[in-house]
């Protein structure tokens, strides 16, 4: 039989989806990233010492010994979340305990934090961030140095680590006092945004919260230039710091209470699952509907796809013929640009997607495992990983298998 044919060419030519865990897509991730009130400045009281452990953070600096924590592991998010510099309890808190409060039981909140005291924007500009850094005080040049002296790569390390895991759905973000007189800040904040979205391959929705500093504090400033980010993106919101004016005791007059760190961590929640919506809903795992006859196998010479349609009522593969085949995935053209190989995959549903690249030998060049939502993503994968050459892809969704030739030599 021609499809048991083709199947056997692929399992023969060490093709087949290997036995990876697929990121679970009710393990929702936050990025958190900023500066002394995203690490957090207020007391840790008792109440903040019982935390569910549906609620958990990704340690991202080098020590843990305050907490118990170690880098790049998982565990239940009792505070510090960012570091054992100074780190103490901050808005990061709040929002990942209101995230599982208000969600459903199925879903699992995880957070990754990065932040610095003192520091400017600068320090998460992928291309400058190393000048900044040289020309900083020793206190901050210690805190820096708890993620590897870059910040923002330590960010994207954890981040991809935690795609392995759950499946990234926002961004939360309080920075600025320190850029209170910088015009052009906004537009800054919006180059490291986008460099997020490239470097985690993410697609063109993610929302990023920016939390207002504090009004009656010495940075008030800063809020003119927070009010202005809207206009650099759809996916940018403001979370007001209405209210909070009582400021931390610490002689600064910018940090808040813990009281209002826990205020504003909701606020950030609330705001969260507003924009987010039904995206915040659980996946169910498997759905008893999705039977092999729904699957479509396809194999293509071709880089590009000439059917942007979702559904069909027959489908030729390679000389076999699918009645009735639902095309659940389809990948555009893929191509270099830049650092990355670009792989525009449209989704009929969101889900899982498991993409292989094979050399024409059989062997696994790369993989990449991404919950994608409805519509056409763009994933990407390093360029450092894929050569030029002649590769076999294979994309693998609940309901979909296609195996495309793509040339990559030219």
């Amino acid at each position: 039989m021609k499809v048991s044919r083709f199947v056997g060419l692929f399992f023969g030519l060490g093709l087949a989806v290997s036995a990876h865990a697929a990121p679970d897509p009710n393990f929702h991730i936050y990025l958190a990233f900023g500066q002394s009130n995203m690490e957090g400045q207020g007391d840790v009281g008792s109440q903040d010492k019982t935390v569910d452990e549906r609620f958990q953070v990704l340690w991202a600096a080098n020590n843990g010994s305050c907490s118990g924590k170690t880098k790049g592991k998982w565990a239940t998010a009792v505070p510090p979340l960012a570091h054992c510099q100074g780190a103490k309890l901050g808005p990061t808190d709040y929002f990942g305990r209101t995230m599982v409060e208000k969600t459903d039981s199925k879903i699992k909140v995880g957070v990754i934090v990065v932040a610095v005291a003192g520091c400017s924007i600068q320090l998460f500009d992928k291309d400058g961030y190393a000048n900044y850094a040289r020309s900083q005080q020793s206190w901050m040049t210690q805190r820096i140095n708890e993620y590897g002296g870059n910040p923002y790569g330590r960010l994207i390390e954890m981040a991809k680590k935690a795609q392995e895991d759950g499946v990234i759905k926002g961004i939360i973000f309080h920075q600025g006092e320190t850029d209170a007189g910088d015009g052009q800040w906004p537009s800054k904040v919006k180059k490291v945004y986008d460099n997020i979205i490239k470097d985690l391959g993410l697609g063109n929705d993610v929302p990023f919260l920016a939390g207002e500093v504090l009004r009656s504090g010495s940075s008030k400033g800063a809020n003119n230039n927070i009010a202005k980010l809207p206009q650099q993106s759809k996916n940018f919101y403001v979370v007001s710091s209405e209210g909070f004016n009582q400021a931390l005791g610490d002689g600064q007059n910018v940090h808040f209470t813990s009281q209002e760190y826990r205020d504003f961590g909701k606020r950030y929640a609330e705001k969260m699952i507003e924009v987010l919506g039904d995206k915040i809903k659980p996946v169910a795992e498997s759905s008893s509907s999705e039977t092999p006859s729904s699957s479509s196998v396809e194999s293509s010479s071709s880089v590009e796809e000439s059917s942007s349609s979702v559904e069909s009522s027959s489908s030729t593969t390679g000389g076999i013929v699918i009645p009735n085949a639902i095309y659940a995935v389809s990948v555009g053209k893929v191509h270099f640009e830049g650092d990355f190989l670009q792989m525009p995959v449209s989704m009929a549903h969101s889900g899982i997607v498991s993409i292989r690249l094979y050399s024409v030998l059989g062997t696994e060049v790369a993989n990449v495992n991404r919950m994608l939502s409805a519509g056409t993503s763009n994933v990407l994968i390093s360029r450092k990983k894929v050569p030029a050459g002649i590769y076999m892809m294979s994309v693998v969704t609940a309901s979909s298998y296609i195996t495309k030739r793509i040339d990559l030599s030219k």
